[in-house]
């Protein structure tokens, strides 16, 4: 069923901007990582839209990561020019909240379509995917079908996966992992260990090195095909279905108490949730959308993995473990 945001929500938002503008500079900063603000990615076509419908301008500032984004507004603090931070995620939420940064954005969400219930009060989702391990078809015929295949490939395969304390992904794995085992995620780490020839910043160095032949597989997401597929009409890269299940993440934006235009940036979250907005975001960033768009997704996505059991650990239990359990897996991999 197609979701559609309440007109009225939009006008209003939209509708103020102009009062903005006489009180502000009418500018907004968003840190985001690499991918997100590429030319190819989302961030280019989400300006255009969002210029289109107001007397502003909108910049995408990348860092390596989601959380080096973060990282940059924490070292910079009131003194940033950051408006809003987007690309953290369930995962990091937790350390959002921690670090004091944000405040809450007053919006009223749309009806969502998304994996799980949503009523946050700073921040905003803006789309989700499923974490797996993408490998060539011409290099591997027969990909692991659970965490205890991976484990079991010959001694030279080889793995690359990105940093927890960095990235995104790489702690969505971390979390995975002990979504599955549990207690016995430290002995895990130590057989998947010596698969792992090296842990990149980010996503996309870790892509480039798959890509480039270096790698036998990659942590990324179930929906990186979709790109081969879409962009490429390639298809010798697939995701490996785990019988496990794979790890939910919900990629979210939010607003910097330290904002000088709150409320265009308030505009700029609800935009985000608009079907315009949502039809970007599929085939740009590759994921799915928190709103479907009209007519839907690119049929290039029927052919994605099934990720059930979507598997979600308690946010609580995630902020109160993470660095723990990040320690616990470099442990295993120092």
């Amino acid at each position: 069923m197609v979701k559609t945001l309440a007109p009225c929500l939009v006008a209003v938002a939209l509708g103020s901007l102009g009062s903005v503008a006489n009180a502000q500079d009418n500018h907004l900063t968003v840190y985001t990582y690499d991918a997100f603000a590429a030319d190819w990615g989302p961030g280019p076509a989400l300006k255009a839209g969002f210029e289109a419908r107001c007397d502003c301008t909108i910049d995408f500032v990348a860092a390596d990561s989601s959380i080096g984004a973060l990282r940059r507004a924490q070292l910079e603090g009131e003194d940033t020019e950051a408006d809003i931070i987007l690309g953290l995620d369930t995962a990091t939420m937790g350390e959002g909240i921690e670090s004091g940064l944000f405040v809450e954005h007053g919006l009223d969400y749309p009806e969502l379509d998304l994996p799980m219930d949503w009523a946050d009060p700073v921040f905003a989702p803006v789309d989700y995917g499923y974490f797996a391990f993408v490998y060539d078809t011409e290099a591997l015929d027969t990909p692991p079908a659970s965490f205890q295949d991976l484990v079991a490939l010959p001694e030279d395969f080889r793995i690359v996966i990105q940093d927890p304390r960095a990235s995104t992904p790489g702690l969505g794995l971390v979390l995975w992992i002990k979504a599955v085992y549990g207690e016995e995620a430290a002995a895990y780490w130590e057989e998947l260990a010596p698969y792992i020839l090296t842990v990149t910043g980010g996503w996309s160095e870790s892509y480039d090195l798959f890509l480039a032949g270096e790698a036998d597989m990659v942590l990324s997401y179930t929906t990186s095909p979709a790109y081969h597929v879409i962009a490429e009409d390639e298809t010798r890269y697939q995701a490996a279905r785990f019988e496990e299940g794979h790890y939910t993440q919900i990629e979210v934006a939010g607003i910097l108490g330290s904002s000088p235009d709150i409320d265009l940036a308030r505009a700029f979250l609800d935009y985000l949730m608009t079907p315009e907005a949502q039809a970007t975001l599929p085939e740009t960033n590759w994921m799915y959308p928190i709103v479907e768009p009209e007519g839907g997704l690119n049929p290039g996505f029927d052919a994605m993995i099934d990720p059930d059991p979507a598997l979600l650990l308690d946010a609580d239990t995630v902020a109160a473990n993470t660095r723990a359990w990040i320690d616990e897996a470099f442990a295993a991999l120092r």
